[in-house]
């Protein structure tokens, strides 16, 4: 078993920690520790500490799986990264996560730890719908019911921030690792509409102390990270001889891009390649309407083609083309320039990241939580475009294969299973539509004002039916062959 007292008897094919794990100072808290967390914010501390500075160990919160909490604290904390690309692999031991804590069965430990004058900076990766503050939510009903005993994300900054003024430690920094448009303003907004909903309950002023003393730095955080599969485990462990029972497979690339705003200590991440940069919005914007704007056209037209991974759909040359056409033709041209960036050579890089055989990523895995992710990547650069009176006939496409998707079954109709929080509504509505798209336009707070364009739900309209007949080849093929807009 992987274990600090084992470390030593590894082989040279995996790169250790080559500080005292001893001498980590836990000053990071970090909320849901999934792949993502472990190939990318953790890791970032990981190679801090390799610099000498032991300032800046972080402690894992599990919020709902047990699983990957038992497999950590059985491995000491230590988990494997593997990075890979065509021209081979790299496995690297990160030793930065020097605890972990299940928060369902170690309530005290968390709060305590959150409370802790040691702890300075929280970084978090729960997904859009951990921000959610509404009371129809039963747990949010929850800490409401019973602050100090808090069940999510927000309720639990709210309860630690409460100890914290109340005590007289004073307050931590809330650094969103979330793909969001603004991760920052986001879990602020949460966290004070929770402390409003609370001072409501006990007459205090929780909220104008949080306004005036957290910091809420906004973040870009970009690295592809697939789920490791049982088979990729052992595989891993033949190449490298690393019995890790959940390692983590990632691309080589990766980046971070920080607000410089911080209320407590800032860890010096800018040694290692981290920006701190005045203004996070350009780089999300980029980021965010090119890798995860294709992410989600190539996810739901790749799975109606009948294909699995990333590498076999963009293998395919005419989603090969459409995809490369889509972010130049279309989504590029909407960007900022960005200092120090060039546009072109950003397109470039993201298709190949994309297309990686070495990362096969998941298509079904793109298409999770549609109705938060294609307002805010492929939406928000169509209506864009409309306003701007510019082309969009392949975003449009891309709209035209999430509504497919959401009937729930393929083009040869085989059941597809929608990971949503409105999948219920979605569905019902695309099902009843069939290729007529109104139904799921009506849809206004997801759709906003498309369906009162009448040209536009036409030629959705049409993209549908051509899909249906003649399969999502068929239809991508005619629209690239075509000059002009598909009706």
């Amino acid at each position: 078993m992987l274990a600090e007292s084992t470390v030593a008897k590894l082989g040279d094919r995996v790169e250790r920690p080559a500080y005292d794990r001893r001498a980590l100072t836990p000053s990071v808290v970090h909320l849901s520790v999934g792949s993502f967390a472990r190939a990318h914010p953790i890791l970032y501390f990981d190679d801090l500490a390799a610099t000498g500075e032991t300032g800046w160990g972080v402690v894992g919160v599990g919020m709902r799986s047990p699983q990957i909490g038992e497999v950590l604290r059985d491995q000491d904390g230590l988990y494997t990264v593997v990075e890979r690309d065509r021209d081979g692999a790299r496995a690297r031991l990160v030793g930065a996560l020097v605890d972990y804590l299940y928060l369902p069965e170690q309530p005290k430990q968390v709060a305590d730890l959150l409370a802790s004058p040691t702890t300075r900076l929280v970084t978090m990766t729960v997904t859009s719908e951990g921000y959610q503050v509404r009371s129809d939510i039963p747990a949010v009903r929850h800490d409401l019911a019973t602050p100090e005993d808090p069940v999510t994300a927000t309720g639990l900054l709210v309860a630690a921030l409460r100890r914290r003024r109340a005590e007289g430690t004073g307050p931590f920094t809330v650094l969103s690792c979330d793909n969001l448009d603004d991760s920052g303003a986001a879990v602020r907004l949460a966290v004070l509409e929770f402390a409003g909903l609370l001072d409501a309950q006990t007459g205090e002023d929780l909220t104008s102390w949080v306004r005036e003393n957290v910091a809420f730095p906004s973040g870009m955080v970009d690295r592809i990270t697939p789920t490791t599969s049982p088979q990729l485990r052992d595989q891993i462990e033949g190449e490298f001889g690393v019995p890790d029972r959940w390692p983590v497979v990632t691309e080589t690339f990766r980046q971070w891009v920080v607000e410089d705003d911080f209320c407590a200590e800032r860890p010096p991440l800018e040694r290692v390649g981290v920006q701190v940069v005045d203004d996070v919005a350009p780089w999300k914007f980029m980021k965010g309407r090119l890798l995860n704007g294709g992410h989600c056209a190539l996810g739901y037209l790749g799975v109606l083609a009948s294909l699995e991974t990333t590498d076999q759909a963009m293998a395919e040359p005419v989603l090969s083309e459409y995809m490369s056409r889509l972010l130049r033709e279309e989504i590029a041209p909407l960007l900022p320039e960005l200092p120090g960036q060039d546009t072109d050579e950003y397109v470039t890089t993201t298709l190949d990241r994309i297309a990686n055989p070495a990362i096969s990523d998941s298509l079904l895995r793109l298409c999770r939580r549609g109705s938060t992710k294609v307002p805010h990547h492929l939406l928000s650069s169509l209506g864009e475009a409309r306003v701007a009176g510019r082309p969009h006939r392949l975003l449009l496409a891309a709209l035209a294969g999430w509504l497919r998707f959401l009937r729930g079954e393929d083009l040869d109709g085989r059941p597809l299973t929608i990971e949503d929080s409105r999948a219920e509504d979605l569905r019902l509505a695309a099902q009843a539509g069939g290729d007529d798209p109104t139904a799921l336009l009506e849809l206004r707070d997801i759709f906003g004002d498309l369906v009162e364009d009448t040209d536009l739900v036409a030629e959705l309209g049409e993209l549908l039916t051509r899909a249906s007949h003649d399969g999502v080849r068929g239809m991508l093929a005619a629209l690239l062959d075509s000059n002009e807009e598909v009706r």
